[in-house]
Protein backbone atom coordinates (compact mmCIF):
# COMPACT_ATOMS: atom_id res chain seq x y z
CA UNK A 1 0.00 0.00 0.00
CA UNK A 2 1.08 3.72 -0.56
CA UNK A 3 3.08 5.40 2.33
CA UNK A 4 0.06 8.10 2.65
CA UNK A 5 -2.23 5.00 3.81
CA UNK A 6 0.39 3.43 5.67
CA UNK A 7 0.92 6.68 8.01
CA UNK A 8 -2.16 5.54 9.39
CA UNK A 9 -1.87 2.35 10.58
CA UNK A 10 -1.77 1.89 14.07
CA UNK A 11 -0.01 -0.31 15.75
CA UNK A 12 -2.39 -1.84 18.24
CA UNK A 13 -3.29 -5.62 18.27
CA UNK A 14 -6.80 -7.50 19.02
CA UNK A 15 -7.15 -10.99 20.39
CA UNK A 16 -7.48 -13.08 17.42
CA UNK A 17 -10.81 -15.52 17.86
CA UNK A 18 -9.92 -19.23 16.83
CA UNK A 19 -13.21 -20.68 16.28
CA UNK A 20 -16.96 -20.28 16.03
CA UNK A 21 -17.72 -21.26 18.88
CA UNK A 22 -15.12 -18.86 20.76
CA UNK A 23 -16.64 -15.80 18.73
CA UNK A 24 -20.27 -16.59 20.20
CA UNK A 25 -18.86 -16.65 23.88
CA UNK A 26 -16.98 -13.96 23.14
CA UNK A 27 -20.19 -12.07 22.09
CA UNK A 28 -22.07 -13.23 24.45
CA UNK A 29 -19.37 -12.20 27.51
CA UNK A 30 -18.82 -8.37 26.26
CA UNK A 31 -23.00 -7.94 25.78
CA UNK A 32 -23.41 -9.37 29.65
CA UNK A 33 -20.69 -5.88 30.47
CA UNK A 34 -22.86 -3.73 27.63
CA UNK A 35 -26.50 -4.80 29.17
CA UNK A 36 -25.87 -2.94 32.21
CA UNK A 37 -25.40 0.60 30.83
CA UNK A 38 -27.39 0.38 28.14
CA UNK A 39 -30.18 2.16 29.25
CA UNK A 40 -28.56 5.03 30.74
CA UNK A 41 -26.01 5.59 27.41
CA UNK A 42 -29.58 5.79 25.03
CA UNK A 43 -31.00 8.28 27.91
CA UNK A 44 -27.84 10.27 27.59
CA UNK A 45 -27.27 9.86 24.83
CA UNK A 46 -23.33 8.82 26.06
CA UNK A 47 -21.89 7.67 23.20
CA UNK A 48 -20.15 4.26 23.37
CA UNK A 49 -16.53 4.56 22.84
CA UNK A 50 -15.08 2.68 25.59
CA UNK A 51 -17.54 -0.19 24.09
CA UNK A 52 -16.18 -0.14 20.76
CA UNK A 53 -12.56 -0.05 22.19
CA UNK A 54 -13.62 -2.87 23.64
CA UNK A 55 -15.27 -4.80 20.80
CA UNK A 56 -11.74 -4.25 18.49
CA UNK A 57 -9.82 -5.53 21.02
CA UNK A 58 -11.86 -8.91 21.73
CA UNK A 59 -11.60 -9.70 17.71
CA UNK A 60 -15.41 -9.93 16.86
CA UNK A 61 -14.72 -7.03 14.42
CA UNK A 62 -12.37 -9.56 12.41
CA UNK A 63 -14.59 -12.88 12.37
CA UNK A 64 -15.72 -12.63 8.79
CA UNK A 65 -11.64 -11.95 7.37
CA UNK A 66 -11.28 -15.13 4.80
CA UNK A 67 -8.94 -17.68 5.98
CA UNK A 68 -6.60 -17.05 3.36
CA UNK A 69 -5.99 -13.55 4.84
CA UNK A 70 -5.36 -15.00 8.59
CA UNK A 71 -8.99 -14.66 9.72
CA UNK A 72 -11.37 -17.64 10.35
CA UNK A 73 -14.34 -16.50 7.80
CA UNK A 74 -17.39 -16.97 10.19
CA UNK A 75 -20.40 -18.61 9.00
CA UNK A 76 -22.84 -15.38 7.88
CA UNK A 77 -25.25 -17.57 10.63
CA UNK A 78 -22.73 -17.11 12.85
CA UNK A 79 -22.25 -13.69 12.07
CA UNK A 80 -25.97 -12.74 12.74
CA UNK A 81 -26.19 -14.58 15.98
CA UNK A 82 -23.38 -12.54 17.44
CA UNK A 83 -24.97 -9.27 15.89
CA UNK A 84 -28.15 -10.18 17.95
CA UNK A 85 -26.40 -11.15 20.83
CA UNK A 86 -24.61 -7.66 20.98
CA UNK A 87 -27.80 -6.19 19.95
CA UNK A 88 -30.28 -7.54 22.81
CA UNK A 89 -27.53 -6.14 24.84
CA UNK A 90 -27.34 -2.70 23.22
CA UNK A 91 -29.05 -1.79 19.66
CA UNK A 92 -26.82 0.56 19.09
CA UNK A 93 -23.69 -1.15 19.57
CA UNK A 94 -25.39 -3.55 17.64
CA UNK A 95 -25.71 -1.44 14.57
CA UNK A 96 -22.09 0.34 14.62
CA UNK A 97 -20.34 -2.48 13.61
CA UNK A 98 -22.43 -3.61 10.41
CA UNK A 99 -21.45 -1.12 8.00
CA UNK A 100 -17.73 -2.59 9.38
CA UNK A 101 -18.40 -5.84 7.90
CA UNK A 102 -20.08 -4.84 4.86
CA UNK A 103 -17.43 -3.09 3.78
CA UNK A 104 -14.71 -6.28 4.41
CA UNK A 105 -17.74 -7.94 2.46
CA UNK A 106 -17.28 -5.22 -0.49
CA UNK A 107 -13.00 -5.87 -0.30
CA UNK A 108 -13.24 -9.95 -0.23
CA UNK A 109 -15.27 -8.79 -3.64
CA UNK A 110 -13.85 -6.79 -5.31
CA UNK A 111 -10.41 -5.33 -3.40
CA UNK A 112 -7.04 -6.00 -5.76
CA UNK A 113 -4.98 -8.60 -3.84
CA UNK A 114 -2.65 -6.07 -1.77
CA UNK A 115 -5.73 -4.02 -0.82
CA UNK A 116 -7.20 -7.41 0.65
CA UNK A 117 -4.05 -8.03 2.64
CA UNK A 118 -3.13 -5.11 3.87
CA UNK A 119 -7.45 -3.85 5.01
CA UNK A 120 -8.21 -7.30 6.51
CA UNK A 121 -4.90 -7.25 8.27
CA UNK A 122 -5.94 -3.99 9.85
CA UNK A 123 -9.27 -5.71 10.71
CA UNK A 124 -7.31 -8.27 12.34
CA UNK A 125 -5.36 -5.86 14.30
CA UNK A 126 -8.59 -4.46 15.60
CA UNK A 127 -9.08 -1.04 13.45
CA UNK A 128 -13.03 -0.18 12.54
CA UNK A 129 -14.78 1.00 9.90
CA UNK A 130 -17.16 3.62 8.94
CA UNK A 131 -18.98 4.44 6.27
CA UNK A 132 -19.72 7.48 4.27
CA UNK A 133 -21.88 6.21 2.36
CA UNK A 134 -25.98 7.48 2.18
CA UNK A 135 -26.94 11.24 0.95
CA UNK A 136 -29.67 13.59 1.95
CA UNK A 137 -31.32 15.48 -0.50
CA UNK A 138 -30.69 12.90 -3.90
CA UNK A 139 -33.75 11.74 -5.53
CA UNK A 140 -33.22 8.42 -4.09
CA UNK A 141 -31.34 7.08 -1.48
CA UNK A 142 -29.54 5.11 -4.28
CA UNK A 143 -28.19 8.73 -5.92
CA UNK A 144 -25.19 10.42 -5.14
CA UNK A 145 -23.60 13.94 -5.30
CA UNK A 146 -20.36 13.25 -4.33
CA UNK A 147 -17.37 13.17 -6.67
CA UNK A 148 -14.20 11.68 -7.04
CA UNK A 149 -11.59 13.12 -8.99
CA UNK A 150 -8.68 12.36 -10.09
CA UNK A 151 -5.34 14.37 -8.77
CA UNK A 152 -2.23 13.42 -9.85
CA UNK A 153 -1.41 9.93 -8.59
CA UNK A 154 -4.17 9.60 -6.58
CA UNK A 155 -7.80 11.27 -6.58
CA UNK A 156 -9.87 14.16 -4.57
CA UNK A 157 -13.24 13.54 -2.92
CA UNK A 158 -15.75 16.11 -2.34
CA UNK A 159 -19.42 15.59 -1.29
CA UNK A 160 -21.57 15.46 2.44
CA UNK A 161 -23.05 12.02 3.38
CA UNK A 162 -25.68 11.65 6.42
CA UNK A 163 -26.40 8.12 8.27
CA UNK A 164 -22.68 8.32 8.80
CA UNK A 165 -22.80 5.17 10.70
CA UNK A 166 -19.94 4.13 12.60
CA UNK A 167 -17.61 6.75 11.47
CA UNK A 168 -17.54 8.50 14.75
CA UNK A 169 -15.94 5.42 15.91
CA UNK A 170 -13.61 4.51 13.06
CA UNK A 171 -10.00 4.50 12.04
CA UNK A 172 -10.75 4.24 8.34
CA UNK A 173 -13.71 5.97 6.59
CA UNK A 174 -15.10 3.63 3.08
CA UNK A 175 -15.96 6.82 1.40
CA UNK A 176 -18.65 5.93 -1.28
CA UNK A 177 -18.24 8.54 -4.16
CA UNK A 178 -19.19 8.34 -7.93
CA UNK A 179 -16.34 8.80 -10.46
CA UNK A 180 -16.00 10.53 -13.79
CA UNK A 181 -18.20 7.84 -15.57
CA UNK A 182 -20.88 7.37 -12.54
CA UNK A 183 -19.14 3.99 -11.67
CA UNK A 184 -19.45 3.86 -8.16
CA UNK A 185 -16.64 3.41 -5.48
CA UNK A 186 -15.27 3.14 -2.22
CA UNK A 187 -12.46 4.63 -1.06
CA UNK A 188 -10.32 3.56 2.32
CA UNK A 189 -9.14 7.04 3.90
CA UNK A 190 -8.05 7.19 7.17
CA UNK A 191 -10.39 9.24 9.67
CA UNK A 192 -8.02 11.89 11.01
CA UNK A 193 -7.59 12.79 6.64
CA UNK A 194 -7.31 16.51 6.13
CA UNK A 195 -11.13 17.46 4.34
CA UNK A 196 -12.98 14.99 6.11
CA UNK A 197 -14.95 16.35 8.72
CA UNK A 198 -17.93 14.53 11.12
CA UNK A 199 -19.93 16.17 12.92
CA UNK A 200 -21.76 14.47 15.37
CA UNK A 201 -25.29 15.76 14.78
CA UNK A 202 -27.45 12.47 14.71
CA UNK A 203 -30.65 13.04 16.51
CA UNK A 204 -33.04 10.72 15.58
CA UNK A 205 -35.30 9.02 18.82
CA UNK A 206 -34.22 5.30 18.24
CA UNK A 207 -30.19 4.03 18.08
CA UNK A 208 -29.57 7.32 19.46
CA UNK A 209 -25.72 6.11 20.56
CA UNK A 210 -24.54 4.97 16.85
CA UNK A 211 -23.71 8.43 15.77
CA UNK A 212 -25.04 8.14 12.50
CA UNK A 213 -24.64 11.62 11.51
CA UNK A 214 -22.79 14.03 8.77
CA UNK A 215 -19.42 13.53 7.19
CA UNK A 216 -18.40 16.18 4.84
CA UNK A 217 -15.72 15.81 2.64
CA UNK A 218 -13.82 18.72 1.34
CA UNK A 219 -10.95 17.64 -1.30
CA UNK A 220 -10.31 14.47 0.37
CA UNK A 221 -7.16 13.19 -1.02
CA UNK A 222 -7.19 9.47 -2.01
CA UNK A 223 -3.89 7.37 -2.71
CA UNK A 224 -4.98 5.25 -6.64
CA UNK A 225 -4.55 1.95 -4.41
CA UNK A 226 -6.89 2.77 -2.10
CA UNK A 227 -9.88 2.60 -4.13
CA UNK A 228 -11.99 -0.17 -5.02
CA UNK A 229 -14.24 -0.17 -7.58
CA UNK A 230 -17.86 -0.65 -5.64
CA UNK A 231 -19.88 -0.54 -8.91
CA UNK A 232 -18.42 -3.88 -9.98
CA UNK A 233 -19.59 -5.96 -7.08
CA UNK A 234 -23.24 -5.34 -8.80
CA UNK A 235 -22.36 -6.69 -12.33
CA UNK A 236 -22.91 -9.80 -11.35
CA UNK A 237 -23.68 -11.96 -9.06
CA UNK A 238 -22.67 -11.52 -5.48
CA UNK A 239 -23.32 -11.51 -1.60
CA UNK A 240 -21.97 -7.87 -0.61
CA UNK A 241 -26.09 -6.83 -0.21
CA UNK A 242 -27.27 -10.31 1.44
CA UNK A 243 -24.34 -10.11 3.70
CA UNK A 244 -25.25 -6.04 4.84
CA UNK A 245 -28.75 -7.55 5.32
CA UNK A 246 -28.32 -10.39 7.27
CA UNK A 247 -26.87 -8.21 9.78
CA UNK A 248 -29.77 -5.69 9.70
CA UNK A 249 -32.13 -8.93 10.25
CA UNK A 250 -30.33 -9.94 13.27
CA UNK A 251 -30.02 -6.42 14.50
CA UNK A 252 -33.98 -5.92 14.87
CA UNK A 253 -33.88 -9.67 16.21
CA UNK A 254 -31.67 -8.63 19.17
CA UNK A 255 -34.89 -6.12 19.96
CA UNK A 256 -37.23 -8.44 19.65
CA UNK A 257 -35.37 -10.67 22.36
CA UNK A 258 -34.24 -7.54 24.41
CA UNK A 259 -38.76 -6.69 24.47
CA UNK A 260 -39.67 -9.65 25.00
CA UNK A 261 -36.90 -10.23 28.33
CA UNK A 262 -38.17 -7.11 29.54
CA UNK A 263 -41.80 -7.84 29.05
CA UNK A 264 -41.33 -11.31 31.01
CA UNK A 265 -39.22 -9.66 34.00
CA UNK A 266 -41.95 -6.90 34.32
CA UNK A 267 -44.91 -9.18 33.97
CA UNK A 268 -43.28 -11.40 36.53
CA UNK A 269 -42.02 -8.79 39.17
CA UNK A 270 -44.45 -5.63 38.82
CA UNK A 271 -47.06 -5.89 36.87
CA UNK A 272 -51.02 -6.22 38.12
CA UNK A 273 -53.23 -8.48 36.79
CA UNK A 274 -56.66 -7.25 35.24
CA UNK A 275 -59.58 -6.88 37.26
CA UNK A 276 -61.68 -9.78 35.03
CA UNK A 277 -58.93 -12.39 35.35
CA UNK A 278 -59.57 -14.03 38.44
CA UNK A 279 -55.95 -14.46 39.29
CA UNK A 280 -53.81 -13.12 41.71
CA UNK A 281 -50.37 -12.59 39.75
CA UNK A 282 -50.35 -11.27 36.44
CA UNK A 283 -47.88 -13.99 35.28
CA UNK A 284 -50.68 -16.40 35.91
CA UNK A 285 -53.40 -14.26 33.60
CA UNK A 286 -54.17 -17.31 30.58
CA UNK A 287 -54.13 -14.40 27.41
CA UNK A 288 -50.60 -13.12 29.15
CA UNK A 289 -49.36 -16.05 28.62
CA UNK A 290 -50.98 -17.05 25.39
CA UNK A 291 -49.42 -13.20 24.24
CA UNK A 292 -46.07 -14.59 25.48
CA UNK A 293 -45.85 -17.64 24.08
CA UNK A 294 -46.85 -15.99 20.52
CA UNK A 295 -43.92 -13.73 20.67
CA UNK A 296 -41.61 -16.84 21.99
CA UNK A 297 -42.54 -18.80 19.04
CA UNK A 298 -42.34 -16.23 16.62
CA UNK A 299 -38.76 -15.57 18.07
CA UNK A 300 -37.90 -18.84 17.67
CA UNK A 301 -38.92 -18.90 14.31
CA UNK A 302 -37.40 -15.65 13.01
CA UNK A 303 -34.21 -17.44 14.93
CA UNK A 304 -34.25 -20.67 12.88
CA UNK A 305 -34.83 -18.41 9.42
CA UNK A 306 -32.46 -15.75 9.76
CA UNK A 307 -29.97 -18.99 10.73
CA UNK A 308 -31.39 -21.07 7.38
CA UNK A 309 -30.73 -17.27 5.50
CA UNK A 310 -27.07 -17.44 6.64
CA UNK A 311 -26.74 -21.00 5.39
CA UNK A 312 -27.81 -19.97 2.25
CA UNK A 313 -25.20 -17.21 1.85
CA UNK A 314 -22.35 -19.31 3.05
CA UNK A 315 -23.54 -21.39 -0.21
CA UNK A 316 -23.44 -18.49 -2.54
CA UNK A 317 -19.87 -17.12 -1.03
CA UNK A 318 -18.67 -20.66 -1.84
CA UNK A 319 -20.44 -21.79 -4.80
CA UNK A 320 -21.52 -18.27 -6.55
CA UNK A 321 -23.66 -18.52 -9.14
CA UNK A 322 -26.69 -16.51 -10.55
CA UNK A 323 -28.87 -18.98 -8.71
CA UNK A 324 -26.95 -19.26 -5.37
CA UNK A 325 -26.86 -15.85 -5.32
CA UNK A 326 -30.96 -15.22 -5.69
CA UNK A 327 -31.43 -17.85 -2.89
CA UNK A 328 -29.31 -15.92 -0.55
CA UNK A 329 -31.06 -12.74 -1.74
CA UNK A 330 -34.40 -14.28 -0.90
CA UNK A 331 -33.65 -15.93 1.93
CA UNK A 332 -32.23 -12.97 3.38
CA UNK A 333 -35.07 -10.89 2.36
CA UNK A 334 -37.64 -13.03 4.23
CA UNK A 335 -35.47 -12.77 7.88
CA UNK A 336 -35.56 -9.09 7.17
CA UNK A 337 -39.30 -9.45 7.14
CA UNK A 338 -39.67 -11.35 9.51
CA UNK A 339 -37.49 -9.68 12.12
CA UNK A 340 -38.71 -6.37 11.32
CA UNK A 341 -42.53 -7.32 12.23
CA UNK A 342 -40.76 -9.01 15.37
CA UNK A 343 -39.30 -6.35 16.83
CA UNK A 344 -42.09 -3.39 16.47
CA UNK A 345 -44.67 -5.90 17.73
CA UNK A 346 -42.65 -7.48 20.58
CA UNK A 347 -42.07 -4.08 21.64
CA UNK A 348 -45.21 -3.05 21.54
CA UNK A 349 -46.71 -5.97 23.35
CA UNK A 350 -44.11 -4.82 26.05
CA UNK A 351 -46.52 -1.84 26.91
CA UNK A 352 -49.41 -4.50 26.23
CA UNK A 353 -48.93 -6.52 29.16
CA UNK A 354 -46.71 -4.86 31.25
CA UNK A 355 -49.23 -2.00 31.98
CA UNK A 356 -49.33 2.09 32.24
CA UNK A 357 -46.70 1.68 34.93
CA UNK A 358 -44.53 0.63 32.57
CA UNK A 359 -44.34 4.28 30.41
CA UNK A 360 -42.56 6.18 32.99
CA UNK A 361 -39.75 7.80 31.49
CA UNK A 362 -37.52 7.03 34.55
CA UNK A 363 -37.95 3.29 33.12
CA UNK A 364 -36.60 4.24 29.66
CA UNK A 365 -38.53 0.88 28.44
CA UNK A 366 -39.77 2.22 25.06
CA UNK A 367 -36.26 2.66 24.34
CA UNK A 368 -36.87 -0.63 22.60
CA UNK A 369 -40.14 0.71 20.81
CA UNK A 370 -38.04 3.54 19.52
CA UNK A 371 -35.00 1.32 18.73
CA UNK A 372 -37.04 -0.97 16.61
CA UNK A 373 -39.31 1.96 14.77
CA UNK A 374 -35.87 3.56 14.06
CA UNK A 375 -34.32 0.89 13.08
CA UNK A 376 -36.38 -1.26 11.36
CA UNK A 377 -37.32 2.13 8.32
CA UNK A 378 -33.69 0.79 6.77
CA UNK A 379 -34.48 -0.92 3.75
CA UNK A 380 -38.51 -1.03 3.31
CA UNK A 381 -39.84 -4.32 4.02
CA UNK A 382 -42.60 -3.12 1.32
CA UNK A 383 -40.20 -3.66 -1.06
CA UNK A 384 -38.82 -7.18 -0.01
CA UNK A 385 -42.43 -8.58 0.05
CA UNK A 386 -42.43 -7.08 -3.76
CA UNK A 387 -39.10 -8.68 -4.54
CA UNK A 388 -39.74 -12.16 -3.29
CA UNK A 389 -43.43 -12.07 -4.55
CA UNK A 390 -42.58 -11.08 -8.57
CA UNK A 391 -39.55 -14.05 -8.25
CA UNK A 392 -42.15 -16.10 -7.27
CA UNK A 393 -44.98 -15.05 -9.98
CA UNK A 394 -43.40 -13.60 -12.41
CA UNK A 395 -39.94 -14.99 -12.51
CA UNK A 396 -37.97 -11.44 -12.05
CA UNK A 397 -34.74 -12.04 -10.82
CA UNK A 398 -34.22 -9.48 -7.82
CA UNK A 399 -31.90 -6.31 -8.34
CA UNK A 400 -28.30 -5.98 -7.16
CA UNK A 401 -27.59 -3.62 -4.61
CA UNK A 402 -26.43 -3.26 -1.16
CA UNK A 403 -30.51 -3.61 0.18
CA UNK A 404 -30.94 -6.97 -1.16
Amino acid sequence: MSSVTRLAERQETAHRIASEEEALAVARSLAAEFEGGASRRDYERALPFAELDRLSASGLLAITVPADYGGIDVSNAVLAEVTAILSEADSSIGQIPQNHFYILEALRHDGSEAQKRFYFGRALAGDRFGNALSEVGTKTVGDYNTRITPDGAGFRINGRKFYSTGVLFAHWVAIFALDGEDRLTMSFVPRETEGIEIVDDWDGFGQRTTGSGTTILRDVYVPADAVVPHQKGFERPGTIGSVGQIIHAAIDLGIARAALKETIGYVRDKARPWTDSGVERAADDPLTIARIGELAIRVEAAEATLERAGRKVDLAQVNLSAESAVAATLAVAAAKVLTTELAIDAANVLFELAGTSATKRGLNLERHWRNARTHTLHDPVRWKYHVVGNYHLNGVTPPRNGAL
